[in-house]
This record gives C-alpha cells, sequence and structure tokens, in this order.
C-alpha cells in the first residue's frame, strides 16, 4: 500500500498559531532589536517644506559636532542609482511612461514633505538629531500642488517644470467602438464619481535596517524588515551597482507589511554607503513621524464610471475615467497598481464591453504604491457603488440587479473585457447564503426599531471578485534533521500571516508527525538562491503547493530508507509519529534513526516547486448594517455577515484572521482613515492625534462562512484569501451608509472616509 496517515495538524484543521508565543510574551526579534557592536545610527534630514528649491550652505558646524560621524549630501551619493519604477505601463501610442525616479538624496529641489536630504550619522540619534539642526541651508519655498485631479488642469502648479501639466502616464484599456455602440443603444445611463482616500498603511512596527561592511567576504550583511529578502537583495544590487552575491539580506520576525514593505527605501542603501565608508555599522530606524511622511501611501483615486443598461436593467457596458495620483515620483510600483485595479474594472458582472482611460498624476506629496489590495479594493469600490446606484435609479433592489448581471456558474470559465479569466465560482449562491445569514429580509423590523430610538439604519452589500496568487512560482525545500524534526525553507515571508502555522500543517501532514516538528526557515539570501517573496496573496496558494510537493517527495525518500532497514517493501511503510512503520505490525524505525543510517544526505531532503500559469479569482459577498446617530453624526456597524468563496481552505482559524483584518482596515478607511495635506502641502495627519485608525468600538463582531468552489488554475484548489477582506468590505460599509441617507433624506453620494462631523454636517443640511 502507499498511504501517509493523516494527522491532526494536516488541510483543514484550525490549528493555533505557533509563532505566537514568542510575539505575546515579547520574546520576538524584530529588525530595531538586532544591534551590532560598534552600531553607529542614522538620520535623515527631511524637507520642512512640500515644494523648495534649496542650498546647502555648510555642514562644517553639522560635521565637527561630537559624536557625529558622517554627513552625507546629494553629492555625496551622486555614484548609485536613484530608486526607479519597476513597472511601468504602455501609453496609447505604445511608449512607455516616462519615469521621474527618487533622488536617494535631494539636490536643489524637494518636491514633498519629507523628501531626503541629509542623512547624519552619529553615536546616537539624538546626536544626529541634533547635529541636524546645525546644518546651514536656505529655503525657496514655492507653490504646491496636491490635488489629484486638480493636478491635471492646464493651469495648475508644475511638479516638474518640464512637465505636461502634472501627467505621469495615460492608459486604456478595453473596447472604444463596442462600449460606444452599447451607450448609444443604452434604456439607462447612470452615473457615479467616486473619491478613494488617501492612506497610511500604519503596521505596528515600523520600518528599520541595519547594514554592515564585511571586507573578508567583500559583501553586505543587511538586516531588514521586508516582505521577501531577494527582492530587496535584487534591487539593492542594481542600485548600488553591485552583483547580487555581494549582498546579504536577512530579515526577522516583521510586524506587518501590507504591501508597502515590498519596496527599497533611501534609507537602505544610505545606511550601507555610510557602513562601508566608515567601518562600523550603522542602524537606522523609522519613527512614527517619519512613517507618515516617508513610506509610499496607498489609494488615492478619483473615478468617474458610467454604467449602460437595458430597459430590463442589465448591463450592456461601462466607461471609466481612473485618475490616480503618483505623489511626487513614480514609486516602484506605482503605475502598476491602478493598472492592476482596471483589469478588475467589471467585477462579477456579466458586462460585454469596457472602456477605461487610466492617468496618472504628479502632486507634491509623498509616492503612491501597493497597499492591501493594491488596485482591486479601488475597482471593486468602483463597480460595487455603481451597481448600487445603477438598481436605485430604475427601481430595483440591490439584490435584483446582482441577480440579472451576474455571471452564472454555465458561463465559467469566463473571460472579462480586460482579458482576465474567471476559472470556477457560484456568485449568486453565495450572494443568497450571505443573505439568509445576515436575515436580509427581516431588515426592515430593525430598521423601524432603529427610528423608534431615533436612529436611522441602513443595510449594504458587496459581491466581489479579486484577482491573486498570480502566475509563477515559490520553490520549497524541507530536509530532516538530526534529532527527527524538519527544516522548511521557502522564498517568501511572513508578515504576521502565520506562514509558520500553515506551511508546517502542509507539511506535517505528509510527514506523519506534529507540526511542531517543522522550523519554518525564511529571510535570509544565504539560505536559498531565490525566492518571489509575499504580496498579492501568493505565498499560501504557491508557495502552499510546493510545501506539499518537497514534503510528498522527502517522504517517499524516507519510507525507501526505511524500508531497506526494516527489510519490507516501501509500499508498506506508512510514516507516523516520527516514524517509519511497517503497516500492521510494531516495527518501526524513528526519524531521527533514519538520518543516523543516511549515508547520502541528498535522501533526506525533498524539493517542490508548483508554477502556476494563471491567477486565481477569490469572490463573495459582504452584508453590512449600520446604524447612524443623526444627532452626532456618529456611524455604528451593528451587524457584519461575509461569505466567501476561498476555493479551499487550509486552517480556517488563520483564514478568519485574515478576512477579519482586512475588513477592519476597510472600515477604517470608510470611517475614520484620511491623508489629509493643506494647500501648500503640509502634512495636516501627521500623527495618531489626527490621524485616525480604527479601534475596538468602531468593530462589531463578524459572522463569516465560506462556500468553497475550488480553484482549478492551483494545484490544491486554493484561491487566496489575504487581501480579500479588504476588497469586499469597502463598498459594502459605503453602501450601507448609502442605503441609510436614501431612506432617509435621499442621498446616496458620499465619499470616505465618512466621519461623525462630516456626516453631521450633511445630515443637518438635509434636514
Amino acid at each position: 500500500m502507499n498511504e501517509i496517515t493523516h494527522t491532526k495538524f494536516g488541510m483543514g484543521t484550525s490549528n493555533l498559531r505557533k509563532e505566537d508565543n514568542a510575539f505575546i510574551t515579547g520574546t520576538g526579534c524584530y529588525t530595531d532589536d538586532i544591534t551590532d557592536t560598534g552600531i553607529l545610527y542614522g538620520y535623515v534630514m527631511r524637507s520642512p517644506a512640500a515644494h523648495a528649491r534649496f542650498v546647502i550652505n555648510d555642514i562644517s558646524q553639522a560635521q565637527e559636532h561630537p559624536g557625529v560621524h558622517a554627513v552625507l549630501t546629494a553629492d555625496d551619493v551622486s555614484d548609485i542609482k536613484p530608486l526607479a519604477c519597476i513597472v511601468p505601463v504602455t501609453q496609447p501610442d505604445g511608449s512607455q511612461n516616462a519615469n521621474r525616479d527618487i533622488p536617494i538624496l535631494c539636490k536643489d529641489i524637494v518636491r514633498h514633505l519629507g523628501d531626503a536630504i541629509c542623512f547624519i550619522v552619529a553615536e546616537s540619534v539624538a546626536i544626529a538629531k541634533d547635529a541636524a539642526e546645525l546644518i546651514d541651508l536656505d529655503f525657496e519655498i514655492l507653490d504646491a500642488v496636491v490635488d489629484t485631479k486638480m493636478a491635471l488642469d492646464e493651469d495648475s502648479i508644475k511638479v516638474y517644470e518640464d512637465g505636461d501639466q502634472n501627467l505621469a502616464f495615460t492608459h486604456f484599456m478595453g473596447q472604444r467602438e463596442e462600449t460606444d455602440e452599447a451607450f448609444s443603444k443604452a434604456d439607462h445611463v447612470v452615473e457615479i464619481e467616486v473619491i478613494n482616500n488617501r492612506l497610511i498603511s500604519n503596521y505596528m512596527e515600523t520600518r528599520a535596517i541595519q547594514a554592515k561592511w564585511d571586507d573578508d567576504k567583500n559583501r553586505f550583511d543587511v538586516t531588514v524588515g521586508s516582505q521577501g529578502v531577494f527582492g530587496i537583495r535584487r534591487n539593492l544590487a542594481n542600485i548600488m551597482n553591485l552583483e547580487q552575491d555581494q549582498i546579504h539580506v536577512m530579515t526577522p520576525d516583521v510586524g506587518g507589511g501590507f504591501g508597502t514593505k515590498v519596496f527599497v527605501y533611501r534609507e537602505y542603501p544610505l545606511c550601507m554607503i555610510a557602513a562601508k565608508k566608515l567601518g562600523r555599522p550603522v542602524k537606522w530606524t523609522c519613527d512614527r513621524s517619519e512613517h507618515f511622511v516617508s513610506d509610499a501611501h496607498g489609494r488615492d483615486n478619483v473615478a468617474t464610471a458610467k454604467m449602460a443598461m437595458d430597459k430590463d436593467g442589465r448591463f450592456l457596458a461601462i466607461e471609466v475615467d481612473l485618475i490616480a495620483a503618483m505623489g511626487a515620483y513614480l514609486h516602484a510600483y506605482g503605475p502598476y497598481i491602478p493598472y492592476l485595479g482596471i483589469t478588475m474594472t467589471t467585477g462579477i458582472y456579466d458586462i460585454p464591453a469596457m472602456a477605461v482611460l487610466m492617468r496618472g498624476s504628479y502632486t507634491h506629496t509623498v509616492p503612491t504604491d501597493a497597499y492591501r489590495g493594491a488596485g482591486r479594493p479601488e475597482a471593486a469600490y468602483l463597480i460595487e457603488r455603481l451597481v448600487d446606484k445603477c438598481a436605485r435609479a430604475i427601481g430595483l433592489s440591490p439584490d435584483e440587479i446582482r441577480r440579472r448581471n451576474l455571471i452564472k456558474p454555465e458561463q465559467l470559465p469566463y473571460t472579462t473585457p480586460a482579458g482576465r479569466m474567471y476559472d470556477t465560482g457560484e456568485y449568486q449562491a453565495h450572494m443568497e447564503m450571505c443573505m439568509d445569514n445576515a436575515d436580509w429580509n427581516g431588515f426592515e423590523a430593525r430598521n423601524q426599531a432603529a427610528k423608534a430610538s431615533n436612529k436611522i439604519r441602513g443595510i449594504g452589500m458587496s459581491t466581489y471578485i479579486e484577482a491573486c496568487a498570480f502566475a509563477g512560482s515559490e520553490p520549497a525545500f524541507v530536509e530532516l534533521k538530526e534529532d527527527g524534526s524538519f527544516d522548511l525553507k521557502i522564498g517568501t515571508q511572513s508578515n504576521g500571516q502565520g506562514h509558520a502555522t500553515a506551511y508546517a500543517q502542509l507539511a506535517a501532514e505528509k510527514l506523519g508527525i506534529d507540526y511542531d516538528q517543522v522550523t519554518l526557515r525564511q529571510g535570509d539570501t544565504d539560505d536559498l538562491e531565490n525566492g518571489g517573496g509575499t504580496g498579492g496573496s501568493r505565498s499560501i496558494p504557491l508557495g502552499g503547493v510546493s510545501v506539499v510537493r518537497a514534503s510528498e517527495q522527502l517522504a517517499e525518500k524516507l519510507k525507501n530508507l526505511a524500508a531497506d532497514e526494516l527489510e519490507a517493501s516501501s509500499e508498506d511503510i506508512v510514516l507516523e509519529q516520527g516514524n517509519a512503520k511497517i503497516v500492521g505490525t510494531d516495527r518501526l524505525i524513528s526519524f531521527a534513526d533514519i538520518f543516523k543510517l543516511s549515508t547520502d544526505k541528498t535522501d533526506l531532503k525533498g524539493e517542490g516547486e508548483f508554477k502556476q500559469t494563471e491567477a486565481t479569482y477569490p469572490n463573495g459577498t459582504h452584508i453590512c448594517e449600520v446604524e447612524i446617530d443623526p444627532s452626532t453624526g456618529i456611524t455604528e456597524i451593528v451587524r457584519y455577515t461575509v461569505v466567501d468563496d476561498f476555493g479551499v481552505t487550509v486552517n480556517p482559524l488563520l483564514l478568519a484572521g485574515q478576512v477579519h483584518g482586512g475588513i477592519v482596515q476597510s472600515i477604517g478607511q470608510c470611517l475614520n482613515e484620511n491623508v489629509v495635506y493643506d494647500s501648500e502641502g503640509q502634512l495636516l495627519t501627521a500623527s495618531f492625534m489626527d490621524y485616525g485608525v480604527p479601534r475596538a468600538d468602531n468593530v462589531p463582531g463578524f459572522d463569516f462562512s465560506t462556500r468553497n468552489v475550488p480553484s482549478t488554475t492551483n494545484a490544491l484548489g486554493i484561491k487566496g484569501a489575504g487581501e480579500a477582506g479588504t476588497i469586499g468590505a469597502t463598498p459594502a460599509v459605503m453602501n450601507a451608509i448609502s442605503d441609510a441617507l436614501n431612506r432617509e433624506y435621499e442621498i446616496f453620494d458620499i465619499d470616505m472616509p465618512v466621519t461623525p462631523a462630516k456626516l453631521w454636517a450633511i445630515i443637518n443640511k438635509a434636514s
């Protein structure tokens, strides 16, 4: 027989996170916890203005300040490359957009508040800050533009003097002629404009880096909080004109990433340059105030969309005009984020044609880039708000207009007008299951009860789909250790998702062991040749399959070794409880003894790689119910229900945590979070005193269920779940608020965030 005993630690079991003990007892190890002997500390002197010309008159006093070891300016880093956009877009004329790169240190001009001017290295951060005060600079303050849409006006202030009305790029996607024809024949056309507000990621652990130069090995050792050491190494090598083997990158525990820690930032090459120059390790740790003005921001789109419908409310075509703020420079994936979003323009609906014009605008603000969902939340928000407005315009309920337009199971696989290929799903079925779970039909009774308490109540839904786990691979390596436990190496990077648990579950099931016997090794370029890192919900769909295959390969090797020792057929060997055992007997050999017997250590290693050729498409329905107090403008989310299709679930407990976290971040965007610049480019929301993040009292309990249809593009049927909560939640919350306002005041259009002050003013004006 050829079988593996299934343990309680395998696929589909809700095991507690094995990594959490270290975190909750304060024994985790983050970048800032690591301090080498002889460490020096870096500090970035940043621009106090959003747009200014400057002259550095004198740095000698800062250089001579006790405890200061170096003051770097733009001239000192002129031999290394700026931070460049990695993924440009193709414009309608076939050209690729021109880059506006991020200088490592600015020379002569700054273009956003917090732009980097000097890098001071000293015995302490306090000394470096004191020295920065001694640098003699002259500033000529210039006018600034901060509004995403107004930046493209002909008379707008220019971010670049040689620029074309701050236009960063233009891209068109879709079928222009078919869309125009559909609109010409439409019985109804409904239009909406929405603002997807700018956000700051605010992970718990701010960015940090420690760099040192090793003369003996002729390489840098870099410890940095990241979402993948290999991407960091590759980009640093390019920036610094080095070979990749001249940079050793390590990432320990990471306290949140959300896409924002994927990138190389200025401080990384600066610490490396200073470390080699001074012959001592250099550390830089971002403080929270710096985080607000240095780390890439998220979202910041303005979109107008029109839907063409026939007389029965069936969708014929959609047209979108999207302006995406790029900030002062093109960040690494800046243009790609809205591009990725527009590939999901039609959502989960059978819309035959689309025409999307996407433009990027430069503003005197921090550059934007990936933030949890990376374009897909923006797309889902736009289509789901528009669908609700279409329903109201022609007198249909939100669920009925969806029933008429959702892609049917018999239409799958379905290719969208943007070229996305949806493989599996039962979209109406999960919508109706979510409605039942949310007691959709009982809403009116709850609404009347709310009115009796002088509150207004609303209910809203979103039926979303997203693309993730994009084509590619993530090899995994499993190795038996001397004590009978296993090492698992893979090139992804946990930022709090629970990789050590999920991967261990998959390996444990195939190897017949407790998942505590599997040690995950991530975050070291010396361990592997390459790796794709973590982003786009790829780690478990791609990496998980590779872990299974590596474990299966190693299991077969262990059975063969055991069979030779036990004088049995490998088909009669089963792996369980850390032993290889002949089925039906008490004859066995431990994994530790197999290790001792092996003369060829390759027999103790398994390697697996799954290459996926198409993205996966998680989908689902979110239903939110809100209660608004007109006297205060306070919105309370009183019920929240989700039914998701994630294909196959590895760990239901981890899955629920991912969904809950995504919903909470969306609630923050809807009710609290908003980056606000004044007309001069000063950041008015520059700390937690002014930037509202969601708190426990903003968040309800969640009713979360799955109705899974396995993916056909993934070998285990997994669809990915890391960003889905963020993608489905924002339109559900805003549709619920719009529903409440529409019922009571005939108001539908409202933008995020719906703060109490904003809502109170709207209600009082309507009243």
